[in-house]
């Protein structure tokens, strides 16, 4: 059994409710009332948190980063345009906290860890790329929060050195999330399965951070086992900015929410039984033995009396060959059910 790890007053484990993040990101687009309308949407969509990001493109890229392939965008100068104000944070957790939401962001920095820090948010997110940085990593497990770390990229060599960088700070309140680091990352590059590797690896909650279309993936990934969903949301797909075109808009992310709810009462507790619910079904619906005519009081019972059919009020079908040669202690009338307490002992 992995340790559970606590947020604020939600306990996150294998045998808790998946603690689902709404990655806000750089989706703000600068907006600080789009900024709280995204918060606003996250809200409607009964998620846990908002996680932001917290960086300085000086801090970041080096200026000399090749460009992009893909688009051939400039990294320095695409970081640089998406930088959230850091005057915001406090602004935007107090809001959050009003809407029942945690809060929290991306450190990218020692500053922005010292900054979160002071604002006394309840846990750390350490984005993929980050997490080969180990003495960013040294630096924030000192705080003694909660590190929520993205693992794309990596190997399992490389998510240990990662973790013992997080524990050797005395800091044992970690949370993994498998991670395709591609935007938006095609289903082919998944590797759900991961996600059980990770759960028989480490003795911490695994989760999964999101990059694909679509709502699928992560309710897929909470029947493997992930107790954490991040996804990236967005009011428009067609918005400008590098993070809207894969993320889900507010509808869609309501639907996942509610499907992933779905899919954990639907998980149960493993045990193989009938339900309560089942009942009248268990009843009524299976076969039990059936006098297949009259059968008088003190007869013998012969196979060619019996029948088997529903509903499940009389002797288990089973019992059937156990039954023959045995007396009525009553007489039967066709078409009931014969009980135990029918024959004789």
């Amino acid at each position: 059994m992995s340790r559970e790890v606590l947020i604020n007053d939600k306990k996150i484990g294998r045998d808790h409710a998946t603690y689902i993040i709404a990655e806000i990101g750089s989706n703000h687009n600068n907006d600080y009332d789009l900024a709280k309308k995204l918060i606003n949407k996250a809200a409607d969509a009964h998620v846990d948190a908002v996680k932001f990001q917290t960086f300085k493109a000086e801090s970041l890229y080096s200026k000399k980063t090749p460009r992009f392939s893909k688009d051939n965008l400039n990294p320095f100068d695409l970081i640089k345009s998406i930088e959230m104000p850091r005057e915001w944070l406090k602004d935007l957790k107090k809001y959050s906290e009003s809407k029942d939401l945690d809060f929290f962001s991306s450190p990218f920095d020692f500053q922005a860890v010292d900054e979160l820090d002071k604002l006394n948010v309840p846990a750390f997110k350490i984005a993929s790329f980050e997490m080969v940085d180990l003495e960013l990593l040294e630096y924030t497990a000192k705080k003694g929060k909660p590190i929520i770390l993205s693992t794309g990229l990596a190997d399992v060599k490389e998510i240990k050195e990662a973790v013992n960088a997080v524990i050797s700070q005395g800091n044992k309140d970690l949370i993994l999330l498998h991670c395709n680091s591609l935007y938006p990352a095609p289903v082919d590059v998944v590797n759900l399965n991961a996600i059980k590797t990770m759960l028989d690896e480490f003795d911490f909650p695994i989760g999964f951070s999101d990059h694909t279309m679509g709502i699928f993936m992560p309710v897929a990934a909470v029947v493997m086992g992930a107790r954490v969903i991040e996804k990236h949301i967005t009011l428009d797909r067609w918005m400008k900015g590098p993070d809207h075109h894969f993320a889900v808009e507010p509808d869609e992310l309501k639907e996942m929410v509610k499907n992933i709810r779905d899919v954990e009462k639907a998980l149960g507790d493993g045990v193989k039984r009938p339900s309560k619910q089942e009942k009248e079904m268990l009843e009524k619906g299976r076969r039990s033995i059936i006098a297949a005519a009259d059968i008088a009081k003190g007869s013998k019972i012969s196979r060619d009396m019996l029948v088997v059919k529903r509903p499940g009020y009389g002797i288990k079908p089973k019992y059937v060959k156990d039954l023959i040669g045995k007396k009525t202690k009553k007489e039967i009338k066709e078409d009931e059910w014969i009980t135990w307490e029918d024959i004789e002992k």
